[in-house]
C-alpha cells in the first residue's frame, strides 16, 4: 500500500518539486520513497515517484519506482496483487530479484502486453510506463479500491494517489469545476470520473487511460454492465450448491488477504460482512485475530457491545474503544487535509477512529465492505421494490395530473408526499433514484450553475427489469467506489494502515452475479444468502438486528459548536466573490436552517445533510483555495 505520483510532460518540472509532491503523501507511505525523472521523445520528460508502506518483501528490493530487469519498462504501484505467487509461477523465465508483487506486474506485462491486468486480482493503482513505445499507463482496479487521480492539460499529463501532490504540481491552476457542485451537495461526494479542479479525472473502476506523447485513450477492460450480462447467462440453479460454492470463494478471498509480512486484524462492527469476514479469517488462522470496533454512549447508536459478543464467540483477540462525541467533533479540522477532495459522508469520522485505534497494532486490516451493494443489504433496496410495485399507478396519477383541470388546481402538490415522488418518477433513465425533491429545489437555489443533474441518467446500460438489481449495479458503479471506498482508503490511510476487502474479490463480485436475485433478496429478508452462510459460523441471535451504521450528530454540531463557523461561511459579500453559490439565498437558507425546532419545509433539521456539504466544501475550500 502506498501513494504513486508523476508526469508526462513538457514542462519543466525538476526532481526536488517531484518530491514535494510525493511527500504530501507521506500519511500513505512513511517507510520509504523514491523519485526518478528522465528524458524521452519529442521534448517529453517522464517522472515517477511513490511513498511506500511496506506490505509484501520489506526489503529494499521492493523500492520504487522499480525497473524490469531489461530497463525497457518503470513501474510505481499502489496496492496488492493477491494472486501474484501463481502469476508468478506463470513466470517462471522470468529473472526475478525480489519477492514482491510489483516486479510480478512488470514479468506480467512483458509477457502479455497490458492485457496483464485481466489476469491480475487485487487492489491497485499502476502507473507503467514503456520507454519502448513511450506509452505511459494508468491502470485502476475493477472496483475502485485504490484511487488515481490524472490532470490532463496541454499536451501534458500528470497523475497521483491523491489531489495533493498534482495541486503542489508547477503550473497547476487550481480552478473549481463548478459542473459538480449540485450533484455533490446532493450525494454527498464529487461523482466519478469529475474532480473538484477542472481538467483533473479520476481513473474509473476497471478503466486503462494510456497517454502516449500527448495523445489520450481510454477504455474499460471490466466493465460492470458487460460483467453483469455474462455472468447472468450462467445462472446457478440450486440455493444451497450456490451457498457453499460461494462459501468457498468467500474463504479463498479471505485467504488470499491475510497474507502479509506484517501484524493483520479485522474491522468488527457486530454486522453480518464485518462478522463473517472475521468468522472465516479465525477459522483459517493459527492464532485469535485482532478485531477492533468503536462504541457510542447513545445507546440507539452503539453496535460496539454486539460486536463484542461477536468476538467472544469467536474468540478473537478484541479490542474496542467508546468515543464521545467530543472525540468525534475533534476530528472535523482534519478533514481536508486527508480528503483533499470535499467530501460529506460524515460516517468518514467513525471511519478515521477505528483506523486509529486498530493503527496501534496491525498495519493491514480486513473489511467487510461491498456486502450490501452486491448482496442487497441497504434500506434504499426496500423502498426501490416498493416504488417499482406502484410505478404503473403513479403514472396514471401525473397524466391525470396533467389534465386542465386536475393541473390547474395542483391536486398532485395536495396529495401525500411519498406519493408525489413515485408519481413524478417518470424518467426512464433514473427510476431507482427516486428525489427528495424538498432537498433538490434547495439546491438549485444555492447553486445557481446548472451543471451535472442530481442523479445519474445511466440506468439504460444495465438491461435491467427488476429496479432492485438495477439500483444494486448504480451503486456498484457509482456509490461504492466515489463514497465507500474513497472513505475507507482515505480513513486508513490517513494512520498508514491498508484495508482489504474479501467481498469485493472479483472472483466474489462475478459470482453474486450468477445468482437468482430472491438468493439476495426474499420476503423482505436482504442479503440473504450472506446472512445463511454467516449462520454456519455465528449463531443467528448474535447477528440478527436492525442495521444502525456509524452516526455523526450533524444537526446538533452545526446548531451548536459549529454554528459560528457555519454563519461565517455564508456572508454575502465572501460568497459573492468565491462566486460559486446565490449568496442571498443562501444567507437566508442557513440564518432559517439555524432557527432552532424549525422543521418546516425549507429549513430545519431535515436540511442538515446539505448543511453538512456546504460546511465541508466551504472548509475545503478555505484550506486550499
Amino acid at each position: 500500500m502506498c501513494g504513486i505520483c508523476g508526469f508526462v510532460s513538457k514542462e519543466p518540472i525538476t526532481k526536488s518539486q517531484l518530491k514535494t509532491m510525493n511527500d504530501t503523501m507521506y500519511h500513505r507511505g512513511p517507510n520509504d520513497s523514491g523519485e526518478e525523472i528522465f528524458g524521452i521523445a519529442e521534448g517529453y520528460s517522464v517522472g515517477l515517484a511513490q511513498r511506500r508502506l511496506s506490505i509484501q518483501d520489506l526489503s529494499e528490493l521492493g523500492h520504487q519506482p522499480m525497473h524490469s530487469v531489461n530497463e525497457r519498462l518503470v513501474i510505481v504501484f499502489n496496492g496488492e496483487i493477491y494472486n501474484f505467487h501463481e502469476l508468478r509461477e506463470e513466470l517462471g523465465d522470468y529473472p526475478f530479484k525480489s519477492h514482491c508483487d510489483t516486479e510480478v506486474i512488470l514479468a506480467a506485462y512483458l509477457k502479455w502486453g497490458i492485457a496483464c491486468v485481466d489476469r491480475f486480482q487485487g487492489m491497485f493503482a499502476i502507473a507503467l510506463f514503456d520507454r519502448e513505445t513511450n506509452e505511459l499507463y494508468l491502470v485502476r482496479d475493477r472496483i475502485g479500491k485504490k484511487p488515481l487521480y490524472y490532470w490532463n492539460e496541454a499536451g501534458n499529463i500528470v497523475f497521483a494517489s491523491e489531489l495533493k501532490p498534482i495541486m503542489e504540481c508547477p503550473g497547476f491552476a487550481k480552478r473549481i469545476n463548478t459542473q459538480v457542485m449540485r450533484r455533490y451537495l446532493r450525494q454527498q461526494y464529487i461523482p466519478e470520473p469529475e474532480s473538484i479542479f477542472e481538467y483533473v479525472y479520476k481513473v474509473l473502476p476497471g478503466e486503462i487511460v494510456q497517454f502516449t506523447l500527448g495523445k489520450v485513450q481510454k477504455w474499460k477492460y471490466w466493465d460492470i454492465p458487460q460483467v453483469y450480462a455474462r455472468q447472468k447467462m450462467e445462472t446457478v440453479g440450486s440455493y444451497e450448491e450456490a451457498k457453499e460454492e460461494l462459501k468457498g470463494i468467500l474463504r479463498d478471498s479471505v485467504k488470499k488477504r491475510m497474507i502479509a509480512d506484517v501484524p493483520l486484524g479485522t474491522f468488527l462492527s457486530g454486522g453480518y460482512d464485518s462478522s463473517l469476514v472475521t468468522a472465516i479469517a479465525q477459522e483459517l488462522s493459527d492464532e485469535p485475530v485482532k478485531t477492533y470496533s468503536i462504541g457510542f454512549h447513545e445507546e440507539k447508536y452503539n453496535e460496539a457491545k454486539f460486536a463484542k459478543e461477536v468476538a467472544k464467540y469467536l474468540g478473537t483477540q478484541h479490542t474496542e474503544l467508546y468515543v464521545d462525541e467530543q472525540a468525534m467533533y475533534e476530528m472535523v479540522n482534519t478533514l481536508p487535509k486527508y480528503y483533499d477532495e470535499p467530501f460529506a459522508d460524515s460516517s468518514q469520522i467513525p471511519s478515521m477512529l477505528v483506523s486509529q485505534l486498530a493503527s496501534k497494532d496491525v498495519t493491514v486490516v480486513l473489511s467487510g465492505d461491498g456486502g450490501d451493494e452486491f448482496f442487497c443489504g441497504y434500506g434504499v433496496y426496500d423502498y426501490v421494490a416498493k416504488a417499482q410495485s406502484l410505478d404503473a399507478l403513479g403514472g396514471i396519477i401525473y397524466q391525470a395530473s396533467r389534465l386542465p383541470l386536475i393541473k390547474q388546481a395542483k391536486l398532485l402538490e395536495k396529495l401525500p408526499f411519498k406519493v408525489q415522488v413515485i408519481a413524478k418518477n417518470r424518467n426512464p433513465l433514473t427510476k431507482t433514484q427516486l428525489s427528495n425533491q424538498n432537498y433538490t429545489c434547495a439546491i438549485e437555489k444555492m447553486v445557481p450553475n446548472e451543471g451535472l443533474p442530481f442523479e445519474y441518467p445511466i440506468e439504460d446500460r444495465y438491461q435491467e427489469k427488476n429496479w432492485q438489481a438495477r439500483r444494486m449495479l448504480l451503486d456498484e458503479e457509482t456509490y461504492l467506489p466515489a463514497d465507500i471506498l474513497c472513505k475507507v482508503d482515505r480513513a486508513s490511510m490517513k494512520y498508514s494502515i491498508e484495508s482489504r476487502c474479501p467481498i469485493l474479490d472479483v472472483n466474489v463480485m462475478e459470482y453474486s452475479y450468477r445468482l437468482p436475485h430472491e438468493y439476495k433478496y426474499a420476503n423482505g429478508v436482504k442479503k440473504r444468502i450472506l446472512k445463511d452462510i454467516a449462520y454456519d459460523y455465528i449463531p443467528k441471535e448474535l447477528l440478527d438486528r436492525p442495521k444502525v451504521g456509524f452516526a455523526v450528530p450533524l444537526d446538533k454540531w452545526m446548531r451548536g459548536p459549529l454554528r459560528e463557523q457555519l454563519t461565517d461561511m455564508c456572508q454575502t459579500d465572501y460568497l459573492k466573490r468565491q462566486g460559486i453559490f446565490d449568496a442571498e439565498y443562501m444567507n437566508d437558507f442557513v440564518k432559517r436552517y439555524l432557527q432552532t425546532g424549525d422543521k418546516g419545509a425549507g429549513s430545519g433539521e431535515n436540511y442538515s445533510r446539505i448543511m453538512w456539504a456546504f460546511f465541508v466544501f466551504q472548509q475545503w475550500f478555505q484550506y486550499y483555495m
